[in-house]
């Protein structure tokens, strides 16, 4: 066996020493933004390419975007997209085999679109999946890497980059699940209990030191255990799962919808002071008695609900506090007419 060149020893030295790197940045933090960046530098250190990027793969529009580009044009690309297929880049995400084209002229998948929008001369490029188990997650792509430097073991260590960095963005995905799991609730997708304190506190913290006022709604369904008993527990897990999406879509981006427990639901409104806060606590009665629910299982369920609703700091000072007046009040209504809107230091509206 032929002994191994000076160049090969230090490539080779060079390589473990990326690796060492890569596998200690894995290993030592879950943000996958640096993780990623590591990857990517060490990819270019390497191989030294003009330019080079990470595209990720959007599953939904079915599309390809440069999460990561490096080089004179990288400001140009944060907005392009490639659809999956279209260009080399497009073909390896589609395909999830790599492409390593010397001459970009003479290869039909070449995309010049991206060239033209860069004023970028494109000569070679290197492709390479990020391959998950199921599916590809993106492309790395390097440009106009000097390809006579380019054998086997390049492509090799290559791939391995490649392979830690679909690892990095594979872990990240499912921790990013685990913590929406946690804190989501599975039959709604409104948020749980346990984080409406989290939040609640950090409201009260927030509005305390700034002067703010913020209202909470307390919602219970009225008559729902008469929709479990007539017609299942099935059709009353739909129903939930409805009324908490008609709840969400009638709130601002800056509140919060969470499921309490049962058929009661809580929504946080930061920054609303008692009167703004009716506004909405009326809409959403008034959005509960013109909606009919379960209509595709043919049903067309009509739900009323009563409604609490107190302010921060006017009715309560604490977030266990400010939860326990919305409850009484919801209560009052509860026990007097239903499908109304109990209102703390006011009582039930007229």
């Amino acid at each position: 066996m032929p002994e191994a060149t000076g160049t090969q020893l230090t490539r080779q030295s060079q390589e473990l020493t990326i690796f060492h790197d890569v596998a200690k940045t894995l290993t030592s933090s879950l943000d996958l933004d640096s993780i990623l960046q590591t990857i990517m530098e060490k990819m270019a250190e390497y191989f030294r390419p003009d330019t080079w990027s990470l595209l990720m793969v959007d599953e939904e529009h079915d599309e390809l975007y440069f999460a990561i580009a490096v080089g004179d044009k990288a400001e140009v690309l944060k907005n392009a997209r490639l659809k999956v297929g279209e260009g080399i880049a497009g073909w390896v995400a589609k395909h999830g085999e790599q492409a390593i084209v010397p001459d970009v002229e003479s290869d039909p998948r070449f995309a010049k679109r991206i060239d033209e929008s860069t004023q970028w001369e494109t000569r070679s490029i290197i492709c390479v999946p990020l391959r998950s188990r199921l599916r590809v997650l993106g492309v790395i792509q390097l440009v106009n890497v000097d390809l006579s430097r380019f054998h086997e073991q390049e492509v090799f260590f290559l791939q391995a980059l490649c392979d830690y960095a679909a690892i990095a963005i594979e872990n990240a995905r499912w921790v990013e699940k685990i913590q929406e799991l946690t804190i989501t609730d599975d039959c709604t997708g409104l948020f749980n209990a346990r984080h409406l304190y989290k939040t609640l506190e950090t409201e009260v913290y927030r509005s305390t030191r700034f002067g703010y006022e913020f209202s909470i709604l307390f919602i219970d369904l009225d008559h729902f255990k008469q929709v479990n008993d007539t017609h299942g527990h099935l059709i009353g897990s739909k129903l939930l799962a409805e009324i908490g999406y008609l709840i969400k879509a009638q709130l601002r981006l800056i509140d919060f919808a969470f499921r309490y427990g049962g058929d009661e639901f809580v929504v946080l409104l930061p920054q609303t002071g008692k009167d703004s806060a009716l506004v909405v606590a009326k809409r959403l009665r008034d959005a509960l008695r013109a909606s009919s629910f379960c209509r595709e299982e043919g049903l067309n369920l009509n739900v009323r609900a009563s409604l609490g609703l107190a302010t921060f700091p006017h009715d309560a000072r604490t977030a266990h506090d400010i939860i326990r007046q919305a409850d009484e009040m919801m209560y009052l209504v509860k026990n007097s007419t239903r499908d109304n809107i109990g209102i703390a230091q006011r009582g039930v509206m007229k």
